[in-house]
């Protein structure tokens, strides 16, 4: 009863913090431990005396899962991307990234068998790191997804369709999808109310004929928007400068809310987190992504949200290698 308390109180501290601001990474954090918190109790309320055992499971058992199962999930993904673009360091990333958090369990496993504590004790280091870093990845993949379904598309004042790059001077097909996401709500809207204005965000690779912010407008046109519908912001190579140049951009047009940013699905909540860094009164939404390069994109932008806080992931990662190194040392103090 007292963990589901817990998840329930969870859960409600969850829900109030999302009402009042829903770009936050830390909802996804409450979100996954309300669930999990939930979920162990409801699991312990079948088994006669469990209590005490059921939190010892899932403190055991639970967070290696939310490794193994990542890492499962992107070695089939490697295999699925070497077989369809072939075999490149790049297609490589999500098999290696699995391998590699496969490898400190087997080692741990090994090293209770044989006994080898110190070896054991910093192998248990490794495991809670890795546990901590496979939880981190859940709950930014559950609350994309959560962030993705609330976020309404109707009364936007102005739509941002973020670049992400072109061949040549052609526009790819993923970011075709962005603009045709953007096409989609620019449509709707302006069958219920006045048009949204247009802004084509990007500016020039150093292998493409022109910036990404014209070819986007070009396919615009092509697709019956009105070329003095959209503005073109051109010299952003990043997404925090997609945000700054066309905050700059609609400022001059008296527009600062109710905007809409529109990129992959994968890139949603990490542009959502990136605009109230920045100060701009946007929601994100996403457009479809091929399903098997979604794992290797998630990944990308998971490493992307670990750096953004690199402070408090580096604390909690230096505590829970610290832990078992004190217990250890306590224990044959003892």
């Amino acid at each position: 009863m007292i963990l589901l308390a817990i998840g329930v109180v969870v859960l409600g501290v969850f829900a109030l913090c999302f009402r009042q601001e829903r770009r936050r990474f830390s909802n996804g954090v409450l979100l996954l431990l309300g669930i999990l918190c939930v979920g162990a109790a409801l699991i312990g309320s079948g088994a006669e005396g469990a209590g005490s055992d059921i939190l010892v499971f899932f403190a055991l058992a639970l967070s290696p899962l939310l490794v193994l199962m990542p890492a499962g999930l992107l070695m089939l993904n490697g295999v699925v991307m070497m077989r369809r673009e072939g075999v490149r360091p790049a297609n490589l990333l999500s098999f290696g990234l699995g391998v590699a958090l496969l490898i400190p369990y087997a080692l741990l496993v090994v090293a209770v068998i044989a006994e080898w504590m110190v070896f054991g004790v910093v192998l248990l280091a490794v495991v809670l790191v890795a546990a901590y870093l496979g939880f981190v990845l859940v709950a930014f993949g559950l609350y994309s997804v959560v962030y993705g379904w609330v976020t309404r598309t109707d009364g936007a004042v102005a739509i941002v369709v973020h670049g992400s790059g072109l061949l040549g001077d052609r526009v790819p097909p993923l970011l075709a999808s962005r603009l045709d996401r953007a096409l989609g709500i620019w449509h709707t809207d302006r069958t219920h109310g006045p048009s949204p204005l247009l802004v084509t965000s990007g500016g020039k690779g150093c292998d493409e004929k022109v910036s990404e912010s014209t070819a986007m407008a070009a396919y615009l046109v092509e697709h019956g928007v009105p070329d003095e519908e959209i503005l073109r912001e051109d010299r952003s190579t990043t997404t925090r400068e997609n945000l700054l140049f066309s905050r700059e951009l609609l400022a001059r047009r008296g527009i600062e809310s109710r905007i809409l940013l529109v990129t992959s699905n994968f890139h949603v909540l990490r542009t959502a987190l990136l605009a109230r860094s920045v100060g701009l009164d946007a929601q994100a939404v996403g457009a479809p992504t091929a399903r098997y390069y979604l794992p290797s994109a998630i990944l990308r932008e998971y490493v992307g949200i670990l750096v953004e806080y690199k402070a408090i992931n580096a604390v909690i990662c230096a505590l829970l290698v610290a832990a078992p190194v004190a217990l250890a040392i306590f224990g044959a103090a003892s």
